[in-house]
């Protein structure tokens, strides 16, 4: 292709993305890439260091876009001194042409996941990353290919990749379906969720909806959607203005409808910064850049920072870890349980969190709906609240516990639910089958308590040549969504209806409570399988929480 056509779709399609850039120079300021991954960020930095140590070393995660970051000994834009490796890269399912779709875009995003330059330090620099092109998509969607390279790059490093970013998307206006809407059902949307449950990897997306914006795969349900921050004071604490939110207003030509997910169901599950980041260009030079784009790739590396972490405690003896840890749906539910809402006063009475997340209209999370009402687990803007890789770590090493053993007030469990409905009763029944987490400690009463439920939805491939694989002339079914609820109540009632508090959406496959313990006393978590839509009688979800004991706040 004509190289100056090439970089018109390149251009075109970065603008699709809401992507600000400007070129590190002479009287501009000077963002580094450490400010976002260091404490005044996600603090990653931390990690890297003694006693932990993390910086991803042997975890493999993966990027899909249009293009792809230059490597070394194949392109000849990339020297030996490029600070961004990276470990293989692909045109769809194949070694590229030496310097074939070689984007800045692309390197920009690999290089907040994995550069190892002294003061653009990725935030996981030791990760190796396979990164994948899908190459100029003229006149119509790219989602097949997408998805085909999508399943490259979930297959690489012997089937286990962790994480996959996905810092691009389509928009609705191509999307090939007839009056297509945010429903779940777009080719490339039912893909990410067939493969996060096929191939084992969490998905991150960037969280762009709306007029301009690139709302599929941000209807999907298994996957993490990510906003992005920008500094004040020094600190990440404000979703920038140029986020669009879960409910926006744009109504495109093609659709009856707003370019937001039908229904009440919301995109954002987490913030991450996104705001003026200075990264790395191909050639290894810097510029600085602004969108979700590059909020989403400090959420897939710091996966890659507790992967690595889990894999130690599955390697020890000493402790007693499974390969549970490795689930991506335990990974979302860390990962949303541990953000950041409301600065920690020093009591511990906020559970630790470091910063007072604002969103657009500079209001906290306690003057939002999804705090007030308990059929919104998410809010429009924040989700759960700011990504902290810090805070991750902890909320991971709380450990694995099953609803058989008294809990802590910090862990983590992969539970099954078993629906206990005989085969011929007609699906959507109610089941109201409910696993019990008693904590072992008395709560505190005045402090906070924070709790996630996530599970996925089930999404089969039609594989016509049955060879396991997705083929570019496939599609997939959408077997649909069990419904399940989480509810905090005392630990001597069994009727839900005398909860504390509960999380009880009815479209949603995350549920999360943050409220206030009312009084000092035994407490616990129920899940409730709340309805069954599959065939299936049993459901996989994961939990995290994390909770003050009593005595445990100052």
């Amino acid at each position: 292709m004509n190289p100056s056509k090439l970089a018109m779709l390149f251009r075109s399609w970065q603008s699709r993305c809401l992507l600000t850039i400007g070129v590190v120079g002479v009287g501009m300021p000077v963002w580094a890439l450490s400010n976002s991954v260091g404490a005044g960020g996600i603090d990653a930095l931390r990690l890297h260091g003694a006693p932990y140590f993390l910086t991803g070393n042997k975890i493999a995660i993966g990027q899909v876009e249009i293009g792809r970051p230059s490597q070394f000994g194949l392109d000849k834009v990339a020297n030996a001194d490029l600070p961004v490796k990276v470990g293989r890269v692909f045109y769809l399912d194949q070694q590229p042409n030496p310097n074939q779709y070689v984007d800045g875009h692309a390197a920009n995003v690999a290089s907040v996941m994995v550069s190892q330059d002294k003061t653009l330090t990725g935030v996981a620099p030791d990760a190796v990353l396979y990164a994948a092109a899908i190459g100029p998509i003229r006149g119509r969607s790219g989602q097949p290919e997408e998805c085909f390279a999508s399943q490259q790059v979930a297959l690489s490093n012997g089937g286990d990749v962790r994480a996959m970013n996905f810092s691009f998307g389509e928009s609705l206006i191509r999307d090939p379906r007839p009056d297509a809407i945010l429903d779940g059902n777009a080719l490339l949307t039912r893909c990410i969720d067939w493969s996060q449950r096929v191939h084992d990897v969490l998905y991150v997306i960037a969280g762009n909806q709306g007029g301009g914006g690139i709302p599929i795969p941000t209807d999907n349900f298994n996957g993490i959607n990510v906003a992005y921050s920008r500094e004040v004071d020094g600190i990440f604490t404000k979703v920038d203005f140029a986020n669009l939110s879960s409910e926006p207003d744009f109504r495109p030509r093609r659709s009856r409808a707003p370019e937001s997910n039908v229904g009440d169901r919301r995109s954002i599950n987490l913030v991450a910064p996104g705001s003026q980041i200075r990264v790395i260009n191909p050639d290894g030079d810097s510029r600085t850049v602004s969108g979700t784009s590059f909020a989403a790739p400090h959420v897939t590396a710091t996966i890659a920072l507790l992967q690595e972490w889990a894999d130690r405690q599955i390697r020890s003896t000493a402790a007693n870890w499974s390969l549970d840890a490795r689930k991506p749906m335990v990974m979302k539910a860390v990962l949303l349980n541990s953000a950041d809402k409301l600065a920690d006063s020093g009591d511990g009475r906020l559970l630790g969190m470091t910063r007072t997340l604002l969103d657009e209209s500079n209001q906290t999370w306690l003057e939002s709906d999804a705090y007030a009402d308990q059929t919104r687990p998410l809010h429009a803007e924040l989700g759960t609240g700011h990504l902290n890789a810090s805070r991750a770590l902890q909320q991971l090493q709380g450990g694995q516990w099953s609803v058989t053993d008294a809990v802590p007030t910090i862990g983590w469990s992969l539970g099954t639910a078993e629906s206990p409905l005989p085969p011929e009763l007609p699906r959507t029944e109610q089941v109201n089958l409910y696993r019990d987490y008693v904590f072992e400690a008395a709560l505190q009463g005045g402090s906070y308590l924070s709790a996630t439920l996530a599970w996925e939805r089930l999404v089969v491939l039609n594989d016509a040549n049955e060879n396991g694989l997705y083929d570019l002339d496939e599609s997939f079914v959408d077997r649909g969504i069990n419904n399940l609820d989480l509810y905090l109540m005392r630990a001597e009632d069994d009727d839900i209806s005398d909860s504390v508090w509960s999380s009880v959406s009815q479209v949603d496959s995350v549920e999360h409570i943050f409220t206030q313990i009312p009084e000092t006393g035994a407490y616990k978590l129920r899940v409730v399988y709340r309805q069954q839509v599959l065939d299936e009688l049993a459901q996989d979800y994961a939990l995290a929480w994390w909770a003050v004991p009593v005595n445990g706040a100052n």
